[in-house]
């Protein structure tokens, strides 16, 4: 998918997973494909021209999909983490953007199992054409999705130099994004941030299906 606003995919995946005992949550697979690689995909299918996961290195199923999914892309796939290590997502931001030159980013969790590209294309899109900073999906609340939005990078960038606290809403909150509603069966804001959402988002894509 190509022709929109030039983008990089900043994925947040070094999360500490407290309410999964400590599970590697980004591994683990949703319609037997582990959720990071889906993410990783959508990306890649909007037209990302490289992948930044920000977290720690990944063998196995999971670096050999992700390989696979940015192999397309200009700039492959970049592993970065944040020092310390699991410090949060703002801390995570910060070091995913300090590698991009993009005008645009995508800045996305690692546990979107239902995230396709055709969604990251119209939060461009809509970002773009309304000359907004930024657009995010909303959920069926109407409650913004930090996690799953497109930026423009200057933008964030001023924002980032300029904060102090550790709330990705107090962050990106202020550039008044584009709030961009998302009804599907397979809501593409949906983390699996916890047992129950991942048992439901299995029981919605069943192994083999994505």
């Amino acid at each position: 998918m190509t022709g929109g606003p030039q983008f990089e995919a900043i994925i947040l995946a070094g999360g500490l997973a407290a309410r999964l005992d400590g599970l590697d949550k980004p591994a683990l697979k949703v319609g037997g494909v582990p959720m990071l690689v889906s993410v990783a995909r959508a990306a890649a299918a909007a037209g990302a021209v490289r992948v930044i996961v920000v977290g720690p290195e990944r063998g196995g199923d999971v670096g050999r999909g992700l390989l696979a999914a940015a192999a397309g892309t200009a700039g492959g796939l970049v592993t970065v983490r944040e020092s310390p290590p699991a410090a949060g997502p703002v801390p995570a931001l910060r070091c995913g953007l300090a590698g991009t030159s993009a005008p645009w980013v995508a800045l996305l969790a690692g546990d979107l199992p239902f995230l396709t590209g055709d969604w990251l294309a119209a939060l461009l899109s809509q970002a773009a054409s309304a000359g907004r900073d930024g657009a995010v999906l909303a959920d069926a609340d109407g409650r913004p999705q930090w996690l799953a939005g497109c930026w423009r990078a200057g933008s964030l960038a001023a924002a980032l130099a300029g904060y102090r606290g550790q709330s990705l809403g107090g962050l990106l909150g202020p550039l008044d994004p584009v709030p961009v509603t998302a009804r599907a069966a397979r809501p593409p804001w949906l983390d699996c941030d916890d047992a129950a959402s991942l048992a439901a988002a299995r029981a919605a894509c069943p192994d083999g299906e994505s």
